[in-house]
């Protein structure tokens, strides 16, 4: 801890061509957008926002929760290899944090409609302590 507070990570910036594919996945109708996004998650496993991105398009409950999950846990992983250890600000200002806290409040959001409230309230505190700011 530096005398400014707690320890601030940034992730990585995402590939803007794996934006682009992420982006033209979100742009196809309702009814095939899933499986777009889908596989744009099959060739890029690490993108965070890709991840957030099929939690949202999939439906709310348990698939939502597991894309959501394995998004959150990934994100974990890249906050590890970006010097964070444990605590810290993960603020929402740095767009490169999105896909992350996406999925953390995505995990919330579906813990508790699958019935995971003790989950889906450490996860609503979790993404509070990352940034008390919130999306502002």
């Amino acid at each position: 801890m530096s005398r400014s507070g707690p320890p601030e990570t940034i992730l990585p910036a995402v590939d803007v061509a794996i934006m682009h594919a992420l982006r033209q996945a979100l742009a196809t109708s309702v009814d095939s957008r899933r499986a777009a996004v889908a596989s744009v998650v099959a060739k890029h496993p690490t993108c965070l926002h890709a991840w957030a991105a099929l939690g949202r398009a999939s439906t709310p409950g348990i698939d939502a929760y597991m894309a959501f999950r394995v998004g959150y846990h990934r994100g974990l992983d890249q906050l590890r290899g970006s010097g964070w250890r444990g605590s810290g600000f993960v603020r929402w200002q740095h767009e490169s944090n999105h896909g992350f806290l996406e999925c953390l409040e995505g995990l919330a959001v579906n813990a508790r409609i699958i019935g995971e409230e003790s989950e889906a309230v450490r996860c609503q505190q979790f993404l509070i302590q990352c940034d008390p700011r919130g999306r502002g």
